[in-house]
């Protein structure tokens, strides 16, 4: 649930132009695509970061820092770039995509949520925004059922709606 970003990573960097005389860059950056693929995070990382010591706002290296970043388990610093990425470039929904995913996994539902519906507006066809955005309404049902169970625990129609949200999410992490 919510693993839907690194696929995209190609549709972002084929948004972006790159000049036919950067061969070195068109290369580096393809290597350290490939090594975030082999879960060779670091030297991955040391590759973006040369691009990005030349060509500091390159989209394309910011992009798979933030991917590799994700990887590694720094969602923080993951964070700063995809939200400066939307700020550079509010018309490509894969940044926010990759917030809204990061928000989820720290159960930031809500930001989540904002995230995803930026992403759709900037980009009202983008499935994977949709399909991510409807797990989330997933996850705050289940939280919503819950509370009200905490509320009222006698209410048997709250809990066979919990039960039947439950499931879902058990079939959503499972896939």
């Amino acid at each position: 649930m919510f693993n839907r970003y690194c696929r995209h990573a190609a549709l972002f960097a084929a948004a972006l132009l790159l000049t036919a005389s950067d061969v070195v860059y068109a290369d580096n950056i393809q290597d350290a695509n490939k090594l975030l693929q082999q879960k060779q995070l670091s030297q991955a990382l040391d590759k973006v970061n040369g691009v990005l010591a030349g060509q500091p706002k390159d989209a394309r290296a910011r992009f798979l820092k933030g991917l590799i970043l994700t990887e590694q388990g720094n969602a923080a610093d993951a964070i700063k770039i995809f939200m400066a990425l939307t700020e550079d470039y509010p018309e490509q929904p894969e940044p926010y995509n990759n917030l809204a995913v990061l928000y989820a996994s720290q159960g930031e539902y809500d930001k989540a949520k904002l995230s995803l519906e930026m992403a759709i507006r900037a980009h009202p066809s983008y499935a994977t925004a949709h399909e991510n955005l409807g797990d989330i309404y997933t996850k705050m049902a289940s939280q919503a059922y819950d509370r009200a169970l905490q509320l009222d625990q006698g209410n048997a129609a709250t809990k066979a709606k919990l039960a039947m949200i439950q499931d879902l999410l058990k079939k959503l992490i499972t896939r």
